[in-house]
Parts: C-alpha cells; sequence; structure tokens
C-alpha cells in the first residue's frame, strides 16, 4: 500500500531469495511450519495505520465500559461456564481486511476481533528471519508503540506467565504437536520458557492440577489457554478421560475462555463507525434485508472461518433453529491492492495487542497479516496461488 516500497520489494524479489528465506525459516523448528508462507511482507501507510488504530481503541473503550461484562455475559454457553473468570483477556486481536468503499477509496474495515491468542510467539521469529533476506526500510518495524524485540518478549512473558515461575505455567492444547500453529507454540517456550502441554496430560489432586515435567510432578498454577472450545467438543470422545475444567481447580487463565466468546463476533453487532461493517443478529434482523446477497452469514461460535455462508439465500436462513447463535455481516470489497508478479493480492491485518493483570487497558504491540487471493482469506480460498498465505505487515515508526 506504499507504492514505492511495494515497487523496490518486488524489484529485489527473486524465487532464489525466498527458497533461502524459507529453508533459513524452517531450519530452526524442522517440520514445524504447517501452513503457506507469502513471498513478501506488507507496507502499511500511515493513514491507514491511524484508522485501524483509532477504530481499535473505540472498541477497547466500550470492552473497558463497566457493563461490558453484562452485554456480553449471554455470550457464553451455558455448558461451558468456568470458574475463576478474570477482569479482562491478557490478549486482544482486531482483523481488518483492507478495502473499498463505493467511491473506489481504499480503508481498512473490521472484519472480527478475538479476545483470544494468536502468534504472539511466531510473530518475533519470523520477521527476524525475514529481515535477513530481504531489505527493509530502517524506519519501517512490525512492532508498534516504540516496542523492540527484547520490551515486547518482557512483556509478552508477564502477560502469559503472571507472578510465577514458568515451570508453573503451561500453554494448553489439544494434541499441541499436531496442531498447524504448533510452530508458534514452540517459539512461545523458546521465548517465555513455558511449554506446550495436552489436555490430555492434566490429571488432578483435590482442586489442584498437575502435569508431568521431564519425568517429575509440576503443578499448574496458571494456564496459557489456547483451546478452542468448538474444537474440544468435537474430538472429546476420541481424547478418552480427561480433566473436566468446569472444575473449580485453583488456577490462573491467560486467558479466561470466557473472553474468547465475550470478544467475538458476538460483540460485532453492538459496534458501529465507518471501519465497522453493519453487523446484526439474525434473530433481530426482521424482516430480512431485500439485498440479503450483499451480507455474510456467520455463526457466532466457530474458528477460522468454519461455516460462514458467503453468499446466503433465504432457503439457508430457514434452516437455521438457533438464529441468535448468527449474524449477518454487511459484505466489504476487499481491494488487490498488493501488487505481485501473477496478479494483485487482498490483505487481512491483524492488530495484537497485549494486555498484562495490572494493566488499565491493552498495549498494541505487534501484528500479522494474510495474503489471499481466493474469494476469502484462508488456505482452503489459496490453494494453488503465489504469494499468499502468512504474512507480517511494516508500519513507519513513531
Amino acid at each position: 500500500m506504499i507504492r514505492e516500497l511495494r515497487k523496490s520489494f518486488n524489484q529485489q524479489f527473486s524465487e532464489e531469495k525466498y527458497t533461502a528465506f524459507l529453508d533459513d525459516l524452517h531450519s530452526y523448528y524442522p517440520g514445524a511450519i504447517d501452513f503457506r508462507v507469502a513471498e513478501t511482507p506488507v507496507f502499511v501507510s500511515q493513514w491507514v495505520k491511524e484508522k485501524m488504530i483509532s477504530t481499535s481503541e473505540s472498541i477497547i473503550d466500550f470492552i473497558c465500559s463497566h457493563d461490558f461484562k453484562s452485554i456480553t455475559q449471554h455470550s457464553i454457553p451455558l455448558h461451558q461456564t468456568i470458574p475463576r473468570e478474570n477482569k479482562h483477556p491478557q490478549f486482544l486481536v482486531f482483523d481488518y481486511g483492507i478495502c473499498t468503499n463505493e467511491k473506489g477509496e481504499l480503508y481498512p474495515a473490521l472484519i472480527e476481533m478475538q479476545g483470544f491468542p494468536t502468534l504472539y510467539g511466531l510473530q518475533v521469529f519470523y520477521p527476524e528471519v525475514l529481515e535477513k533476506h530481504f531489505s527493509i526500510p530502517e524506519r519501517f518495524s512490525h512492532y508498534l508503540n516504540g516496542y523492540e524485540k527484547q520490551d515486547y518478549i518482557n512483556l509478552l512473558t508477564k502477560s502469559i506467565v503472571g507472578n510465577y515461575a514458568s515451570e508453573e505455567v503451561i500453554l494448553l492444547e489439544i494434541r499441541p504437536h499436531n496442531q498447524k500453529t504448533r510452530i508458534d507454540f514452540y517459539c512461545t517456550k523458546t521465548y517465555t520458557g513455558v511449554q506446550p502441554v495436552c489436555i490430555t496430560e492434566l490429571y488432578a489432586k483435590g482442586n489442584q492440577l498437575f502435569y508431568n515435567r521431564n519425568g517429575k510432578e509440576q503443578i499448574i498454577k496458571r494456564i496459557y489457554n489456547r483451546i478452542i472450545w468448538d474444537e474440544l467438543n468435537a474430538v472429546r470422545a476420541d481424547l478418552g478421560t480427561i480433566v473436566d475444567l468446569n472444575t473449580d481447580y485453583d488456577v490462573e487463565w491467560a486467558p479466561h475462555p470466557h473472553w474468547f466468546y465475550r470478544i467475538s463476533k458476538y460483540t460485532m453487532p453492538f459496534l458501529s463507525g465507518e471501519c465497522i461493517p453493519e453487523t446484526r443478529f439474525l434473530d433481530q434482523f426482521l424482516p430480512l434485508p431485500d439485498d440479503l446477497s450483499s451480507f455474510v452469514l456467520k455463526p457466532l461460535f466457530s474458528f477460522a472461518g468454519q461455516g460462514v455462508i458467503i453468499d446466503p439465500t433465504p432457503s439457508d436462513i430457514d434452516r437455521i433453529t438457533d438464529k441468535k447463535n448468527w449474524i449477518l455481516q454487511k459484505k466489504v470489497n476487499y481491494a488487490d491492492c498488493i501488487e505481485t508478479p501473477d496478479g494483485p493480492a487482498k490483505v487481512e491485518i491483524r492488530l495484537m495487542y497485549l494486555w498484562p493483570d495490572d494493566a488499565d487497558r491493552p498495549i498494541l504491540v505487534n501484528n500479522l497479516a494474510r495474503l489471499s487471493k481466493g474469494k476469502m482469506i484462508g488456505v482452503r480460498y489459496n490453494k494453488d496461488k503465489t504469494w499468499v498465505g502468512g504474512s507480517v505487515a511494516y508500519f513507519e515508526k513513531d
């Protein structure tokens, strides 16, 4: 989106450089990167950066309001109520698609938000390797708010570990070494000392949780939660006997599972703004809009684009029995804004905040980007395409 930097990068690019970059990237954690890494980072103009940040900060005002919890109480499925919810999530992300409006002008449109961790570890490691192989102007950084690598790692560690020793904290996932995001788990362990642990490895004694660490019993004081409960429910029968996390165990959460629901697609209908697409709960959108084809139909409780209906019809809506658990969101027009050798690409940028336990507000620290040439962002829509996949955005330093 900064034309001169895009032109310069494309001129310096070669398949040999890209291959060397990938070889280097894969060499640190062999076999751990299970997704496509894009050929290019994204260079974001100052005004787009400012629009994304101002929109995010206005939403944070709403999240920090005294009545946010009561407004979002119905977002939490009754069978997934878990004790010891804390006052705020330690992780908060906002996804923006770079789109065009009715006048053909570029603008960032909020697509989704999550009170849940993303690739906070990977986004230290990956850009550092990228910068070994491709020239990034010195005045640009993927970090924000003046953060640099060590400052960021310190804040990330504080947000994950809290006041405990790293061995008393676990990164909790379902079969972590089989997850597509496992590279992030390994990077997180490198930077914070917190190791990934499968839910099947936990066991309880009274109201305390334990796991086996290097052959020794280790008490768990805090959980860096990476489990998506929908995924857990889908595979629970295959996991055998596991601890019931609905039990009141003496453990802290980072973040507590409720925040996955509170700050999510469920929050979108309560928001408005020039960068926020019109969004309504399906059961409150009556009568249905005449221009139904200009909306996207999304289930509230899904992850990674599962269940989304891009071109909904009245019959699609008639088949839905739990309409309160779906939203209709006004479609946005992703811009072909990244010039590449084989056609332009679309992009989403995820702003990544950290919110330590003792902080009044979350702190914007990092980002990731995803490039696409398909109908939607995501692997399934970009098979056999190039200059797509996981990436990072660079912003001019403040």
